[in-house]
């Protein structure tokens, strides 16, 4: 799921670009298919930021919207649906979402499973997501696959409900009462927005209730009744269809009308009224969940979407919370009150709410009312402060920024071009986006705070640790509305007014495709500088963007166990200040560029990415060398970094994933570095001292042995013009790495259970130790082995566990790996009274697959499947990053694409199989789950293997 928000926290999703597109000339009408409408022609345009389109309308009320981009072979369709949560009725939330589920179950000409197998042979990718307010659909595929994609739309739009069977709708609630378990009630504060907002709306509100829907709603529903809803919602005249790419407008409009002219109007939609929402008092609200740090939030109703004091809004959440530069940031964070604080203000359709979030530091206040204190301090402190020349300026270069880089993936342009068609009506509102937040004044910004906050009432929420609700920062004096909307529904078939799809079309026939189209490589070019830095560079004319990944020979094999999380805290650090800026002036010195640079550290590497316009990479170079060669480690900056790193730490022990991960680690490599957690332990970090990082950072930052990848519509000589003057300052050479990575400690056939008390599912991993990576020898072709067993959604494993069962969200197996070391795993959370269920099924499909192998017709699928996969490959400046980070780590050929999809064609079933025997064998892997141990022991025992208890 997906929610729908529109503010300047997340401008790279809002805006696409800058300027209304100018019209061109309207073909007549004759060249256009019978049935079509042009309704708006914005497919020429003197701004090289907006994203032309052509907008069309089908006599059943299809919106069509078709955007030319021939940069990639490939093309992405999105079918939104203007339905979300916010158009159910009490008593029947979760419909929307359920609906996703449903809507890829198959449909009257297109099998079970055989929508995501189809997607999958063609090479691409796709998925749905539901929020509040609109439902999506979208694949992005080879540009040869494109009548595919419209084939299978269609089937669903005007041929789904005779598929939709009594069995699928009780596999898929089971499912979704899965996701439910992941992603809310197994998730450290995961019931948080959903408890607000019952409180901020009124009892029916539309996003009263949350957009996953509450289970007893789901329990009561039957099949008639999800029917129901897809004919009041689904009908093509509620719908838009957004097609970007590769592609011609007149070349692709008649596979649309061939494909949905004939689809029936569904019943007439009418817009929802925007009533505002309004609290008389503060409304306190908690509950306690299995977190470590309590946590204080803060919602204001505001405006809704597109409202005229939405951008007003966006500045102010920045200048209170939004960054280094926030005043959350200097009382809360910078002076250790707080591990995080942050604002947003986030927009639906209908409403909007101005949020302000603080996750106290552990000892800095007795309870929450002193961090809510605090924040009301800061509101306050707004007033006096008021809106500088600086705070506006910054969000314009941002917003300039975003605009430019969301114009890198066909996918991005393509869903702002959905969305704003779905909801204003208008795809490309880019210039209007623009010009509204130039229009903002330090007056407007100080007016909306005065207007919508100051004095206002808000929902204050306290989520606090079990067992502390001393910490709250209120008694609660709000109750939500309780309904009885009584037993099962007794909706039945005979109720439901159903539209039939009448045309000669013979839908049987899966459409044919092309030849595969020709995908080419970034053409890269290769230099190393005077300190030993070896650069490599491609040329994108795509956008006047640079994009950099500077890769140092840094990180956990470079550790010891003492000081494990010592390679974390140094990329902290050259975050934070500079002998010349403090932590704050460099944010905004980045910020006023529209510019970023970001420090993370992983197993080999520290790794720094630098996004900027091209028109500053001088200025963006010049922060980057004040960051590398001149970090302050300030003592400030390192108890804080320190002290949010041990927190992070103590929160991630609240969730299973990361516990199971953890385990892993530890059976697998033993005592060795490798198994210790990137950002450390909490004896590790908390023993560390600036002393130990700057000692650190002075032994191994050096540039000798370092890798520079590099995008950037400049030339190869204007780049690196920039970039060597610069580098070359930084100079020396850092020890030689030498790994050897111990065998595995896990005793193989025995289950290693972690408890996780009343936790509503386990976390499931099977696992052994396996190949080191490469990328044509034999780690790549057991890739290839795994991708029919658990390496696609129609994989055996997930077919198996999700979509049969229903024991599970996802089900999967993979082999991960590095130079070093690689593991092999299968991996699932599931229901809690399924885990030994499901553990022997995992080893029931390892076993068959070990001892049969893989089908001829898996192996036709598996070699499509990858090989026609090119055309996603290498899009977007970041993708091409890391395609070229790849080669020059592992000193790979020019062509070692070409010979892997060269072992891809060749690649026999025997040998395959014969893979499949030598690392699948199932007495070779130890099993790790996280879960309710006294609910799982009797189940697991049952399996017949030891079970031993772990601790950490």
């Amino acid at each position: 799921m997906k929610r729908f928000t529109f503010s300047v926290l997340s401008l790279s999703l809002l805006l696409a670009g800058c300027q209304q597109a100018a019209l061109s000339p309207q073909p007549t009408v004759s060249q256009l298919p019978a049935g079509i409408e042009l309704i708006k022609d914005a497919s020429v345009s003197s701004s090289s930021v907006a994203i032309p389109y052509k907008k069309y309308r089908l006599a059943n009320g299809l919106t069509v919207v078709v955007h030319e981009d021939q940069s990639d072979p490939l093309v992405h369709v999105d079918v939104t649906y203007h339905v979300g949560s916010a158009r159910e009725e009490p008593g029947k939330s979760g419909f929307a979402h359920f609906f996703e589920h449903m809507m890829f179950q198959g449909s009257e000409h297109v099998a079970d499973e055989q929508h995501f197998k189809i997607i999958t042979e063609a090479g691409g990718e796709m998925n749905g997501s539901t929020n509040s307010d609109r439902t999506n659909y979208y694949q992005t595929v080879p540009v040869n696959q494109l009548e595919k994609v419209l084939w299978l739309e269609s089937d669903r739009m005007g041929f789904l409900l005779d598929a939709v069977t009594e069995k699928k709708f009780e596999v898929q609630r089971e499912t979704v009462k899965n996701e439910r378990g992941q992603s809310v009630d197994n998730r450290p504060y995961g019931r948080l927005s959903e408890r607000v907002a019952q409180a901020f709306y009124p009892d029916g509100h539309p996003y009263s209730w949350p957009v996953i829907g509450h289970m007893a709603d789901l329990n009561r529903a039957n099949v008639n009744d999800v029917k129901a809803f897809f004919l009041r919602w689904y009908g093509p005249n509620n719908a838009t269809l957004t097609i970007g790419g590769a592609v011609k407008a007149e070349d692709i409009l008649p596979l649309v009308q061939q494909y949905f002219a004939a689809i029936p109007r569904g019943p007439e939609v009418t817009p929802t009224a925007k009533t505002a929402v309004s609290l008389t008092a503060d409304r306190y609200v908690s509950m306690e969940d299995n977190v470590h740090l309590p946590l204080l939030y803060m919602a204001f109703p505001t405006v809704y979407a597109r409202h005229e004091d939405e951008a007003a809004l966006d500045i102010l959440a920045e200048i209170l919370g939004g960054g280094n530069n926030s005043l959350l940031y200097k009382n809360l964070v910078k002076t250790q009150k707080a591990v995080q604080a942050q604002t947003g203000h986030g927009c639906q359709e209908l409403a909007c709410e101005f949020t302000l979030l603080a996750l106290p530091a552990p000892g800095a206040v007795k309870s929450l009312a002193e961090t809510e204190q605090q924040i009301r301090q800061s509101l306050a402190e707004f007033e006096q402060r008021g809106v500088t020349d600086d705070d506006l300026n910054k969000v314009k270069a941002k917003m300039e920024a975003a605009s430019i880089f969301a114009l890198q993936s066909v996918e991005g342009k393509v869903s702002r071009l959905a969305a704003n068609e779905t909801f204003f009506g208008e795809p490309d509102l880019a210039a209007a986006d623009l010009a509204r937040y130039q229009r903002v004044t330090k007056a407007d910004v100080e007016r909306v705070y005065q207007q919508y906050l100051k004095g206002k009432a808000a929902v204050v929420m306290s989520v606090v640790p079990k067992g502390q609700r001393q910490l709250i920062a209120r008694a609660d004096n709000f109750t939500p509305v309780t309904h009885d909307f009584g037993g099962p529904s007794t909706t039945k078939a005979e109720d439901l007014q159903l539209r039939r799809t009448q045309d000669s079309l013979d839908r049987s026939k899966i459409p044919g495709a092309g030849a595969n189209p020709a995908v080419s490589l970034p053409a890269t070019w290769q230099q190393q500088l005077s300190n030993g830095i070896r650069v490599l560079g491609a040329q994108s004319h795509e956008t006047p963007t640079t994009s950099l990944l500077l890769r140092v020979p840094l990180g956990l094999y470079d550790e010891t166990p003492p000081q494990a999380g010592i390679s974390q805290l140094l990329a902290a650090m050259l975050d934070e200040s500079t002998m010349l800026k403090t932590t704050e002036q460099m944010s905004l010195a980045l910020e006023k560029l529209g510019a970023s640079i970001s420090f993370s550290a992983g197993d080999e590497y520290l790794e720094v990415s630098v996004q900027s316009l091209s028109k500053y990479l001088p200025q963006t170079l010049e922060l980057l060398m004040e960051k590398l060669l001149l970090p302050a480690f300030n003592a400030d900056d390192f108890s804080r970094a320190q002290q949010q790193t041990l927190q992070f730490i103590q929160h991630s022990e609240k969730d299973a994933g990361v516990l199971a991960s953890r385990a892993v680690q530890q059976l697998m490599y033993g005592n060795h570095i490798s198994a210790y957690p990137n950002q450390g332990t909490l004896q590790s970090v908390s023993a560390l001292k600036i002393s130990d990082v700057k000692a650190y950072a002075q032994r191994l930052l050096k540039p000798a042995h370092a890798e520079l990848i590099l995008v950037s519509d400049l030339p190869q000589a204007q780049v690196l013009a920039e970039l060597q003057p610069r580098l070359r300052r930084w100079l020396g050479d850092a020890p030689t790495r030498n790994v050897q990575i111990p065998d595995a400690v896990a005793k193989t056939g025995t289950i290693y259970l972690i408890d996780k008390p009343d936790a509503p599912q386990s976390e499931i991993r099977i696992v052994k130790r396996s190949l080191n990576r490469d990328f044509t020898g034999e780690y790549f072709r057991s890739g290839l082995m795994n991708f029919v067993l658990g390496g696609n959604f129609n994989s055996r494993i997930n077919l198996n566990l999700r979509e049969e069962k229903g024991y599970t969200y996802g089900a999967t197996s993979y082999f991960s790996a590095d130079r070093y070391a690689g593991i092999y795993q299968a991996a699932a959370a599931v229901r809690a009274d399924v885990t030994g269920a499901s553990v022997q099924e995992f080893f029931k499909e390892l076993s068959r697959y070990q001892q049969q192998g893989m089908t001829p017709q898996e192996l036709d699928f598996m070699r499509k499947a990858i090989n026609q996969a090119d055309a996603l490959a290498y899009e977007t400046p970041g993708a091409k990053l890391g395609f070229m980070a790849a080669i020059l780590q592992y000193g790979l050929a020019s062509d070692f694409t070409t010979q892997r999809n060269q072992i891809v064609r060749d690649i026999t079933l025997d040998e395959l199989n014969q893979l499949a025997k030598r690392h699948l064998d199932p007495a070779s892997f130890s099993v790790v789950i996280v879960g309710p141990a006294a609910q799982l022991r009797p189940q697991l025992e049952k399996l017949g293997m030891p079970v031993e208890n772990y601790k950490f």
